[in-house]
């Protein structure tokens, strides 16, 4: 650790690697609602916050659990699913009268066609208007299943220990990953329909 008279210690939260504050400033500055896109290994939670001097006030939220209520059987980690939790927040926004917002991404890193842009890709397919490059966004096939559809066929073909192994989680959740653009065009279906 450094030993100095102008050394000086970081925020406990950035040295925990959870806020970029520099990023948050500029973000804040704007003064306008942000789209704030948090990912776990398991979930996605999409959040409408609207800076105050008080502190952040939450306008609506959404978080992959409720895909269940959606016709979404799979599982919660992956493009697709990511894809319809921005559809669902974007619908939630406009319901509390949210239109227009930034997007702000967090300490998630900026990959192209990764599940935060997937996410963002719902949020724009919503109706939200958001300052975007359409670049960065995943493909088609990518956002429907369609890649998780031809991988399981193919493993299945293959490798039948390495495909129970890699899909033992839809296993479990009795889903056939195969049928993963049948699975996202029901649910994105009924998220249309709010």
């Amino acid at each position: 650790m450094a030993r100095n008279a102008r050394y000086r210690v970081p925020f406990r939260r950035r040295r925990e690697g959870k806020t970029n504050y520099h990023l948050r400033r500029r973000l804040v500055k704007g003064k306008r609602i942000r789209a704030v896109v948090r990912l776990s290994n398991n979930h996605c939670l999409v959040q409408f916050v609207e800076p105050k001097i008080e502190g952040d006030i939450t306008l609506s939220s959404a978080h992959s659990r409720e895909l269940k209520n959606y016709k979404w059987s799979a599982g919660t980690s992956n493009l697709p699913s990511a894809y319809l939790m921005g559809l669902l927040a974007g619908k939630k926004a406009q319901k509390a009268k949210i239109s227009s917002v930034i997007f702000d991404i967090g300490l998630n890193p900026p990959v192209y066609g990764s599940r935060v842009f997937a996410t963002l890709k719902g949020l724009v397919d919503s109706g939200l208007e958001i300052p975007h490059s359409d670049k960065v966004f995943p493909t088609k096939d990518r956002i429907n299943g369609e890649h998780i559809a031809n991988y399981a066929k193919l493993l299945k073909d293959e490798n039948k220990e390495k495909f129970d192994q890699q899909f033992s989680q839809y296993k479990k959740l009795k889903v056939n990953p195969a049928n993963m653009t049948k699975i996202f065009a029901q649910s994105k279906e009924e998220i249309q329909r709010l």
